[in-house]
């Protein structure tokens, strides 16, 4: 049988022990009423059917005990949070008290830069990838700013070589051995958002380290996509959104990683919020004047938690809990080389791939490169009922989420992909 033939991709998905989880999701129908080919995941993951029922379990409580919720019902509204802890550390390898979710991921940026990016005479530079995604970029270019620092000279940028697309560990390597004692912050992807390729998050930490630089990682196109160990890294901070991999709705909360030696530091300085504080006392109000901070990344909390964007990723991460990463990272790996070697066997030259060919250099997300016409392309692929998403001037990216997609899923995209070229 053909890797081509459809009849190849039903009996992968018929032997795929992870297929069963495509029906905890809710897949969005053709006007014919069939599932369309969503590919788009990595930009915003599709909707757990569970989520609506723990949304509805908040909405119930805030109907009816109004306040009382803080404090009682199912899920008490005061330590919602806390219930995110566990799964959240799971999920990135870390230990409990180095996670917290909370804002959004570029306020959680801000937050963390606010303690370790402390610029000296010495050290003052931020080392940034060259297409980075634009908010870490944005974020690097204020914070410079704040601190009175032209971002022109403040940044630094790490690229791939001429006439290539991807990164090389030994070339930021050997930007770190010549540029180090001038840099007080690395910030760098786990996952490029336009490539899709994966850093070598372990080894980079470690040479900044030897540099003396603090290190911190965006984690957004990785957490639910790649196995972490942040803590056995030995990274010091990083911050990810809820609503691509996590598939925990638009605008959802985000993560934030605080390694547990800077997370036990009290001394360390941050902005002060009321939920950042001894939650022991947090109710005392005008008698506790002082801030306090907890000894965990709860203390870089500002606000309260936003409980009706938190419950959708209650319902997700107890998905991610059951299938695990490491079985889930096993059939991303079969499914996404699955696709490569379709669209090789299918077009040929006439689509470039430029993501990594090694599938430890790349997450479930393929990009590819179109020189003729692609906004065309794209507008053919949605008219055919596939879903993917474009980025300027010529990539398409893909992205077959091993939670809900399968390979019947990659066959019908390379077949519409096929008649659209």
């Amino acid at each position: 049988m053909s890797i081509r033939d459809e009849s190849y991709a039903r009996e992968l998905d018929a032997a795929d022990p992870l297929s069963g989880f495509r029906d905890r999701f809710h897949i969005p129908k053709r006007t014919d009423g069939s599932d369309v080919v969503y590919l788009c995941g990595n930009s915003l993951g599709l909707m757990p059917k569970a989520a609506r029922d723990v949304l509805n379990q908040e909405l119930d409580g805030w109907r009816d005990l109004a306040v009382e919720g803080h404090f009682h019902g199912r899920r008490p509204w005061y330590a919602y949070h806390e219930q995110l802890r566990e799964a959240g550390a799971r999920l990135v390898g870390a230990r409990p008290h180095e996670v917290v979710f909370m804002n959004g991921l570029t306020v959680n940026l801000h937050v963390m830069m606010v303690t370790f990016f402390r610029p000296t005479a010495a050290r003052n530079r931020i080392l940034i990838e060259d297409c980075a995604f634009p908010s870490d970029l944005y974020a690097a270019q204020t914070q410079l700013r704040h601190h009175a620092i032209d971002p022109a000279g403040g940044m630094l940028r790490t690229a791939p070589r001429p006439g290539e697309s991807l990164h090389r560990a030994e070339d930021i390597e050997e930007l770190l051995r010549r540029e180090g004692e001038r840099i007080a912050v690395v910030l760098l992807p786990g996952v490029n958002y336009f490539t899709g390729q994966v850093f070598d998050i372990e080894r980079i930490t470690a040479a900044a380290h030897r540099a003396g630089c603090v290190v911190g990682w965006d984690m957004a196109h990785a957490v639910g996509n790649i196995e972490l160990r942040l803590h056995d890294w030995n990274v010091d901070f990083a911050v990810w959104c809820s609503y691509k991999y996590l598939n925990a709705g638009p605008g959802a909360v985000a993560g934030c990683f605080v390694h547990e030696r800077h997370a036990r530091d009290v001394s360390l300085p941050r902005f002060g919020g009321w939920w950042g504080n001894d939650p022991t006392t947090r109710f005392r109000m005008h008698l506790e004047p002082e801030f306090k901070p907890v000894p965990s990344a709860d203390a870089w909390q500002l606000s309260n938690p936003p409980i009706l964007s938190m419950a959708p990723l209650i319902a997700s991460l107890a998905v991610f809990d059951e299938a695990g990463m490491p079985a889930l990272r096993e059939k991303s790996r079969r499914l996404t080389g699955y696709l490569q070697e379709l669209l090789d066997a299918e077009l040929g030259e006439r689509v470039q791939t430029v993501t990594p060919r090694d599938p430890a250099s790349r997450g479930c997300q393929l990009s590819l490169q179109v020189n003729d016409a692609p906004r065309e392309l794209l507008r053919r692929l949605n008219e055919a009922g596939v879903v993917c998403d474009f980025r300027e001037p010529d990539i398409i990216r893909v992205a077959p989420v091993p939670l809900y997609n399968g390979y019947q899923d990659a066959w019908q995209f390379v077949r519409a992909l096929a008649h659209a070229v």
